[in-house]
């Protein structure tokens, strides 16, 4: 199995890591796995073309000088480049294994250039694709903030968006989770005995969206929340949280949530409320690699949360750094459904550019990157205090996969550093105040 395991994965261009890790439960049958992809942001007017402005749309008119079969750092997804990630990741998978897909499949262009209509082609476009890669496995959506026309503005009712998912998501859910989602853009779903998916819609919860904005609990979704997990905590079921826009602070900006910060309290007081019965929240928006630990107000930890990397390479013109593309894959124990490692794969987008072809690498096991023994969040925790120490490798080698390897020269010290720290540490705005003001350091 060792052997047959590294020969898929040299198959597809994977390092020399890729072999299972020594010691690892990898191929014990109390381990289960799932993938995690997230915004996809296909462009579909991405073409090579001797103007490097005219390139693509979401590039805003910036010149995509580096263009090449894959894409380019300032536009989104070709769609050969979401093609190619799901390619590599087919070989990989196991009969048991399950999808969480957590959102933004429409590209980064003006309001103007899209539509209800084109947003709903969009998501089944990919939805379709991801179906004739994956026809065995079931997979888990979650709405983003782009997955809505005009973006982030989704309402706290049903809408033509929220029915057309539905009907797109129907070979996945289930009769009650479809009812959520065409209302409210949410719902649950036992994944198997013991373990439930709860995806939230949380770009009710997000600033720039001007419809739920002064809205204390928009489409009840909160009420929805606590009844869930009340539910799940009876029936003894551990609870996987999936949405787009993640809890907490972001790592790159200062004192600023994800959501807006009076639904991050509400959210995060939730989640401390029911940690016995949540076994681990998964992310996107950010297009970053980065990881979070809820601790409960005696400062004990209860919750791992993980924001997993973009497909898209997209960044800013004047941003500093981007990502390369990336997905991963999730290992837990089927006993009690605790988080184990993270396989971390990612396409050197500048490579693959020039030899025209697509070799995806495992860029890191996190276990074995970090010397952890699991994903709990008391692995986690000790891991981001190690964090704060003067020129640690172990942050150094967290920054670079945050940005999923794309530049080993860019450096993250002094507020860079304090802002990620802080970001890891600390949810609510108490602690992360405290955090900031360095008076915890």
């Amino acid at each position: 199995m060792v052997q047959r395991l590294c020969f898929v994965l040299l198959l597809c261009g994977a390092a020399p890591l890729a072999a299972a890790p020594a010691g690892s439960s990898y191929l014990s049958a109390a381990t289960g796995r799932f993938w995690h992809i997230t915004d996809l942001h296909l462009d579909p007017t991405y073409h090579l073309a001797p103007d490097p402005t005219k390139v693509c749309y979401s590039s805003k008119g910036a010149p995509a000088t580096h263009a090449g079969l894959f894409g380019d750092f300032l536009c989104d997804s070709p769609y050969r480049l979401i093609q190619s990630a799901f390619a590599h990741m087919a070989p990989l998978t196991q009969p048991q294994d399950f999808i969480i897909w957590t959102g933004d499949s429409p590209p980064h262009v003006p309001a103007g250039e899209l539509s209800t209509d084109t947003v709903i082609q969009v998501i089944s476009n990919m939805t379709q694709t991801i179906r004739q890669h994956f026809p065995n496995l079931t997979v888990y959506p979650a709405l983003g903030n782009h997955d809505y026309w005009p973006q982030d503005q989704m309402p706290s009712s049903t809408n033509a968006i929220y029915k057309a998912a539905a009907q797109l998501w129907k070979p996945w859910l289930q009769t009650e989770a479809l009812l959520t989602l065409s209302q409210g853009g949410f719902y649950s779903q036992l994944v198997k005995p013991g373990l439930r998916v709860l995806s939230l819609n949380t770009i009710l919860y997000y600033g720039p969206n001007k419809v739920t904005r002064n809205v204390t609990d928009p489409a009840g979704q909160f009420e929805w929340l606590e009844k869930t997990l009340e539910k799940a905590a009876q029936s003894l079921e551990k609870v996987y949280i999936i949405a787009h826009v993640p809890v907490g602070y972001l790592p790159y900006a200062r004192n600023t949530t994800a959501v807006r910060e009076s639904h991050n309290e509400r959210l995060v007081a939730i989640f401390r409320e029911f940690s016995h019965v949540i076994a681990g929240h998964f992310y996107g928006h950010t297009h970053r690699d980065s990881i979070m630990v809820l601790l409960d107000q005696q400062g004990k930890p209860v919750n791992s949360l993980f924001v997993s990397p973009a497909v898209t390479p997209i960044k800013h013109v004047l941003e500093p750094y981007s990502n390369n593309p990336a997905f991963r894959m999730y290992l837990y124990n089927t006993k009690d459904y605790a988080l184990l490692d993270i396989w971390q794969y990612y396409l050197n987008l500048t490579e693959a550019n020039e030899k025209q072809r697509s070799d995806w690498r495992l860029e890191y096991i996190m276990t074995e990157a970090f010397g952890l023994t699991d994903l709990q969040p008391q692995s986690l925790l000790q891991l981001g205090l190690s964090f704060r120490l003067p020129q640690t490798k172990a942050f150094d080698m967290y920054f670079s996969h945050f940005m999923v390897s794309y530049n080993s020269s860019i450096t993250c010290e002094g507020d860079c550093k304090l802002s990620q720290v802080c970001a890891v540490l600390c949810l609510d705005r108490l602690s992360y105040s405290k955090c900031v003001a360095k008076a915890e350091w």
